[in-house]
C-alpha cells in the first residue's frame, strides 16, 4: 500500500506517546470528515444486505461471524430475516446444549462433497447444519449475537420468546450448562478445545482439521476463555439483577481470575499460547510461547482482561511484530508463526490462513477496543490501513498476505461488519467530544 510506511511510523509514534501527537479534538475532527470511513461504510451495507452466508466462498451461515455483522445486518435487511437466523441455531441446539458452528440449504447440503458430518432437525426441516468440534467459540458467539440483537433492537421480548417448546433466555443458559460441563477442565477452571492457531478452527494434526478425534491435543487458549467472558457479560446484564444474575456472576468472576493465574504471562506480558491437559502436537524443543497471538490477545481486553497499560502495551507490541513481519495492520494473526509443517493443513504455512494471515476479522476488533479504552488517536492511526485496503481491492476479502494480496473468500460479511462497528464507535466518540 502507498501509505505503509507513513502509517507504520505514525502509528508506533502514536501508541509511544499515548495520544500525545496530536490533541484528541483534532481527531474528532478527522472521524466526522472522513470520505474514506463514510466510502468503507457504503460499500459494508451494500455488501451485507445480499445475505447471511459469510461471503462468496460459503454456502453456510456461520455462527462465528454472523455473530460479527448482526448489528449490521439489522441496519440493511428486515427484522424477521435477522431473528430467523437466530432461532434457526437455536433449532439445531443439541440435547446438553451445545450450539452449531453453520447452517446451510438442506439441498445444497446433501449436493456437497465437503465430508460434513451433517445435523438434522425436525424443527429447522429446511436446513442442514454441522459443528466444527475442534474450536469452542460457538455457544458463546451465538449468545453474544442475540445480545447485540436485543440491545439494538430494544426488543427484550424476543428472549421470552419459545423455540421447539423453549424459551430463548432458557436456551442462552442451557448453552453456558454445556461450556461448564462438557468442555470445562476443573484443574485450571477454564474451558477447553483442540488445539488451533490462535483464534482459529484448524487443528494441526489433519490436512482439513475441523474435527476432534484419536489424534487430537486438548488445550486450553486464550480466544476461547475470553469469549466465554465476554458472552457471561452479556448474559448476566440481560438476567438483570436477580439470584441467578449473582450466580452467573460468581462463576464469570472465577473464569477471569483463572485466566489471568494461568494464561498471562506475567513476565512476558502476554497470553500464552495453549496449556496442554496432556502433551502438544508440536516438538518438544519448540518454544510456542514466543509467539504473540494478536486475535486472542484483542478478545481479551473486549472482555476486559487486561488494564489501560496492559492494553497500550499490548498495543505497541502488535505494532512492533507488523514491522517485523513486514505486514500493513495489526490484523497479523500471530507473529512469530508457526514454521512449516507444523500443520498438516495445506493452506496454514507460514503467514497463511490462520497462521500469521493478516485479517481484518479481528484487527478491527482490536480497533473498537482502542476506542472503547479511549485511545482515539491509536485507534483511527490503526484503522487507516485497514480502510485503505477495503477501497483499493473495491471490496472486502477474507484476509490478506503481509504484503496485502487480498485471500480467501470475497464479499467476506465478517471484515465488512468489524469495520462498520469501529467507524460507528469512532464517530460516537467524536460526536461526543
Amino acid at each position: 500500500m502507498k501509505m505503509k510506511g507513513l502509517w507504520l511510523a505514525t502509528a508506533l509514534s502514536v501508541g509511544v506517546l499515548t495520544g500525545c501527537v496530536q490533541k484528541q479534538e483534532s481527531y474528532a475532527d478527522k472521524i466526522l470528515g472522513s470520505e474514506l470511513m463514510n466510502r468503507v461504510d457504503l460499500m459494508a451495507r451494500a455488501v451485507v444486505s445480499t445475505g447471511f452466508n459469510a461471503g462468496d466462498g460459503y454456502g453456510e451461515v456461520w455462527i462465528r461471524d454472523y455473530n460479527t455483522f448482526i448489528e449490521l445486518s439489522m441496519d440493511v435487511l428486515p427484522d424477521e430475516q435477522v431473528r430467523h437466523n437466530l432461532n434457526v441455531f437455536w433449532g439445531f441446539q443439541g440435547p446438553t446444549g451445545d450450539i452449531v458452528d453453520g447452517f446451510i440449504d438442506i439441498r445444497k447440503a446433501q449436493q456437497s462433497d465437503i465430508g460434513y458430518k451433517y445435523r438434522y432437525s425436525d424443527a429447522e426441516p429446511d436446513y442442514a447444519a454441522h459443528k466444527n468440534t475442534v474450536e469452542t467459540d460457538h455457544e458463546t458467539s451465538l449468545i453474544q449475537a442475540i445480545y447485540k440483537y436485543v440491545k439494538k433492537s430494544g426488543n427484550s421480548t424476543y428472549l421470552q420468546t419459545e423455540v421447539g417448546g423453549m424459551k430463548v433466555m432458557d436456551r442462552m443458559e442451557k448453552a453456558l450448562n454445556y461450556l461448564f460441563t462438557e468442555k470445562f477442565d476443573s484443574k485450571y477452571g477454564l474451558i477447553t478445545g483442540a488445539t488451533t492457531a490462535d483464534w482459529g478452527d484448524i487443528q494441526p494434526e489433519h490436512l482439513w482439521g475441523v474435527e476432534i478425534d484419536a489424534n487430537t491435543h486438548y488445550a486450553i487458549d486464550i480466544y476461547d476463555n475470553a469469549m466465554l467472558v465476554i458472552a457471561l457479560n452479556n448474559y448476566i446484564e440481560l438476567l438483570g439483577d436477580d439470584a441467578k444474575a449473582r450466580e452467573w456472576t460468581a462463576k464469570r468472576d472465577k473464569l477471569k481470575q483463572n485466566i489471568r493465574k494461568h494464561l498471562w504471562d506475567e513476565q512476558r506480558k502476554k497470553f500464552i499460547p495453549h496449556i496442554y491437559l496432556k502433551d502438544s502436537p508440536f516438538p518438544a524443543d519448540f518454544d510456542e510461547n514466543k509467539i504473540y497471538y494478536h486475535g486472542g490477545t484483542a478478545v481479551a481486553i473486549q472482555a476486559g482482561l487486561l488494564s489501560d497499560d496492559e492494553i497500550r502495551e499490548a498495543n505497541n507490541r502488535m505494532l512492533e511484530n507488523v514491522k517485523k513481519a513486514h505486514a500493513q495492520t495489526i490484523g497479523l494473526t500471530m507473529y512469530p508463526t508457526y514454521p512449516a509443517g507444523y500443520f498438516k493443513g495445506v493452506g496454514m504455512y507460514p503467514y497463511g490462513y490462520q497462521n500469521g494471515g493478516d485479517w481484518t476479522w479481528f484487527g478491527a476488533r482490536m480497533i473498537q477496543a482502542l476506542v472503547e479504552h479511549g485511545m482515539i488517536a491509536e485507534a483511527y492511526e490503526e484503522l487507516q490501513p485497514m480502510l485503505e485496503r477495503v477501497v483499493e481491492n473495491q471490496g472486502f476479502n477474507e484476509w490478506y498476505t503481509p504484503a496485502g494480496e487480498p485471500m480467501g473468500s470475497g464479499t467476506f460479511r465478517g471484515e465488512a461488519g468489524v469495520l462498520y462497528k469501529a467507524n460507528a464507535l469512532l464517530r460516537e466518540w467524536a460526536k461526543a467530544q
